[in-house]
């Protein structure tokens, strides 16, 4: 039984650092669309 839940723990541990490597691959292709897209500043801001 307790070898059961060590296999468990081992699998959950495969999928929480899954989850993990998504969440960063997908922000730092928001932070690269970011830098890429660079929106036009405007040069009349404070009038």
């Amino acid at each position: 039984m307790m070898n059961d839940f060590i296999i468990s723990l081992e699998i959950m541990l495969k999928g929480m650092v899954g989850i993990f490597v998504v969440i960063g691959i997908l922000t730092l292709l928001v932070m690269l669309m970011g830098k890429v897209s660079k929106p036009e500043k405007k040069e009349n801001e404070n009038t």
